[in-house]
């Protein structure tokens, strides 16, 4: 059974004191028993306070000891919130949403609180996917092992001034897959709301330029662009001898406000597209001098034939 302390105490106390009052006894023989019991008693209260003050003691470590252990969670709960709104501060300093910081926390509590695993799993895989981007990007570079036309959409949205691109997949089906009309519609809105100006630059084969029906839907091609309001030129491939850039490479790379470009190049080793952005000065502005080179001596497409007065059916 379980005592209780003050009567553990007590009943130490009274052992202690009879035990001294049998030693008195043993010891004293005047027989003086009036001096016994005081012996007795002064013995046993000290042993009394004695207990109290070992037990304050240890009470007394055991409280600072877990004033010490907050005091340590306190210090670094607090860093941690020091932590926190310093980043905070930081995104605000850098032009960054903090609103948006906080919304995108808020959410991931939310979900990891009550989603089914596999949400969980989903949100932590785009927020790595997007931490991964990020923490490329203060390299000023980022690449994506896929074609990746969201990142061509986002940036077209987010571009204030220009967009010039070079196209080298007329070739392809391009323009006429559901990839293609978000993107229009993208440059569209860059126009209308925000005076983007947009230059593409075509590059195709010179046996595609002698071939009628290739150059048939070229034209059709171009002419939606420019009814869109878009900037069109095309170069043929190779360049005739003594033409500046001497060399050119058809490549599909997508400029935006001189500050940064998209570039998809065909990964050989995988056999898809590789998407790379740089936002590199010294880069950007290379990509911009031969954009510019090449516009200057590009052709402008035909335009599209109009049906003739008399004409029929």
């Amino acid at each position: 059974m379980r005592i209780a302390p003050i009567v553990l105490k007590i009943l130490v106390t009274v052992v202690v004191s009879t035990g001294i009052y049998t030693l008195t006894e043993l010891l004293d023989l005047t027989g003086d028993k009036l001096w016994q019991i005081a012996v007795s008693v002064v013995i046993g209260g000290s042993v009394f306070i004695v207990q109290y003050m070992i037990d304050f003691e240890r009470r007394l470590d055991t409280v600072e000891t877990g004033h010490r252990e907050h005091s340590r969670e306190l210090g670094v709960q607090f860093n941690q919130l020091s932590e926190a709104a310093g980043l905070l501060s930081d995104l605000d300093e850098a032009g960054m949403s903090t609103s948006d910081a906080r919304r995108l926390i808020k959410s991931l509590s939310r979900v990891g609180q009550q989603g089914p695993e596999i949400v969980k799993a989903f949100a932590r895989s785009e927020v790595e996917s997007l931490a991964s981007v990020v923490t490329d990007l203060t390299g000023m570079t980022a690449h994506w092992p896929r074609d990746n036309n969201e990142w061509l959409i986002r940036l077209t949205e987010c571009a204030r001034r220009t967009v010039d691109a070079t196209s080298s997949s007329v070739d392809q089906p391009f323009w006429n897959t559901d990839s293609a009309g978000p993107y229009l519609d993208a440059q569209a809105e860059a126009m209308r709301a925000r005076g983007v100006t947009i230059r593409r630059l075509f590059m195709i084969k010179e046996e595609e330029r002698g071939n009628s029906d290739f150059m048939r839907r070229f034209t059709r091609l171009c002419q939606a662009q420019r009814d869109a309001g878009i900037s069109v030129r095309f170069l043929s491939l190779p360049l005739p001898e003594g033409s500046s850039p001497r060399s050119v490479v058809a490549r599909d790379v997508v400029i935006f406000d001189s500050e940064l470009y998209l570039e998809f190049e065909p990964d050989r080793q995988e056999g898809n597209i590789q998407t790379r952005l740089d936002a590199d000065g010294r880069r950007v502005d290379g990509q911009v001098r031969t954009f510019n080179a090449l516009w200057a001596i590009a052709t402008e497409p035909a335009p599209r034939p109009t049906p003739s007065s008399g004409a029929t059916g």
